[in-house]
């Protein structure tokens, strides 16, 4: 089978989504594909070839130059994009044809490209792995005006993209259900899956590697609880409930350890000046390579959303977290992926935005119970094992791919895991 997947990253690029296509790309080629990828050569690819051999000696990488202007203007911004899109369509319309073409949406609509190959040659199949919502998350954070010319054009854009699709696979129900309420085709059901991200179960080869047997859980009270929030403090992310919580637990065996940046970075800086909060740490960044020590070194991990951003974003953090057997606390809406995830495995605390109160109460009782915490680790690795590794999504993702080109194609829900779920309810989730 000839498949090519279009990503504007790919490793050795970091984005988190470069390297959930090289995982997906490997496997179809060990299973004997052949692979196209036609990516972006991004800041981290100090190669000038144009084509190059990936891990595999089935899969090909057209590494396409782009402006490389950066995010800090719209205009910039577009003119990467730009010169991305019309190197992908050259690419798309003299390319032999192939019987599937995999789409993310990095830049946006550019599945698009996908659609020229289509229609050159009709009996290709295009799949659409959803990341964000375009243009809503540039409407929510204020690129976009909502109902200006610019949005109206995008979302024409997007009717025509969805018209040339196979196949739609969503990271949550509610993106699902967001995007279908939009782009529905009118003359046909447009089949529908939902495949969480995931990480490499070959990189956590083991509930060894998880917090619960990593490190001891303290019985001590003088052992503070770490809650670690590792990564991007972008727009989707909310931390007033955070900021109220550890204004109210000054004093107490807590800390809030951020390792990252982001646009919101600034207000959790600001807040730790103005009331003067010890138990916020700050740190940058640190390498791929140390995040495992850091996060072993963690008693929860903490993941945030905007409600705005339901549907529209999907926290990645939160595999890497399960794998590592750190329980979750997240803050947000309800029907999200994390708050889907807390609610099948019992692998954390799952709080509606501005809950300062319950954030407060859980830890608080975290502190009194440390052996509450085992089991919620068990939980959480219990969950990556189950959903959230490629051992789990792969196969997920090779049906629908036989299911476009067989044309048996539907629409599948979430794998149902409810004997999983039972054996992982050693631990308790909270909806405080």
């Amino acid at each position: 089978m000839r498949i090519t997947l279009i990503n504007q990253f790919y490793p050795p690029d970091l984005a988190p989504t470069g390297h959930l296509s090289a995982s997906l790309v490997e496997h179809r080629a060990n299973l004997g594909d052949e692979l196209r990828v036609i990516t972006g050569r991004g800041g981290y690819v100090a190669s000038s070839r144009r084509i190059e051999l990936g891990a595999h000696e089935r899969i090909r990488v057209h590494r396409l130059w782009t402006t490389g202007l950066g995010k800090s203007r719209l205009l910039f911004r577009l003119a990467d994009y730009l010169s991305f899109y019309l190197q992908a369509a050259a690419w798309m319309i003299f390319l032999p044809r192939q019987d599937v073409i995999i789409t993310l949406t990095t830049p946006p609509l550019i599945g698009l490209a996908a659609a020229l190959h289509k229609c050159l040659h009709p009996s290709a199949k295009i799949i659409l792995w959803n990341m964000d919502c375009y243009p809503d998350v540039a409407e929510s954070v204020g690129l976009i005006k909502r109902g200006s010319l610019m949005s109206r054009v995008v979302r024409l854009l997007v009717r025509l993209q969805f018209r040339s699709i196979s196949h739609l696979v969503t990271l949550d129900g509610a993106m699902s259900r967001l995007l279908l309420s939009q782009y529905q085709p009118a003359e046909r059901e447009l089949p529908t899956s939902v495949i969480p991200n995931w990480e490499r179960l070959s990189q956590f080869p083991s509930v060894a590697n998880g917090r619960s047997q990593a490190a001891d859980v303290s019985d001590g009270d003088d052992d503070p609880l770490t809650v670690l929030y590792l990564g991007n403090t972008g727009y989707g992310h909310s931390f007033d409930a955070v900021i109220e919580a550890a204004r109210r637990l000054q004093g107490r065996a807590v800390r809030l350890l951020f390792i990252g940046g982001g646009k919101r970075w600034r207000e959790i800086v600001d807040a730790k000046k103005k009331h003067g909060l010890d138990n916020i740490e700050l740190r940058a960044y640190v390498p791929k390579e140390e995040t495992p020590a850091v996060m072993r070194s963690a008693d929860f991990a903490l993941i945030t959303l905007h409600d705005w951003a339901l549907g529209i974003m999907s926290p990645s953090k939160m595999h890497s977290n399960l794998a590592m057997g750190l329980p979750i606390i997240y803050v947000g809406p309800k029907h999200s992926n994390v708050d889907e995830a807390i609610q099948r495995f019992a692998c954390g605390v799952s709080l509606r935005s501005g809950d300062a109160d319950g954030l407060v109460a859980f830890l608080e009782q975290a502190l009194r119970d440390r052996q509450q915490q085992r089991k919620l680790s068990q939980a959480a690795r219990a969950a990556f094992d189950a959903q959230y590794c490629d051992a789990s999504t792969l196969p997920q993702f090779d049906a629908v791919i036989e299911s476009v080109i067989s044309g048996s194609n539907r629409s599948t829900p979430s794998r149902a895991l409810d004997e999983t779920v039972a054996n992982a309810n050693g631990g308790v989730a909270a909806t405080l």
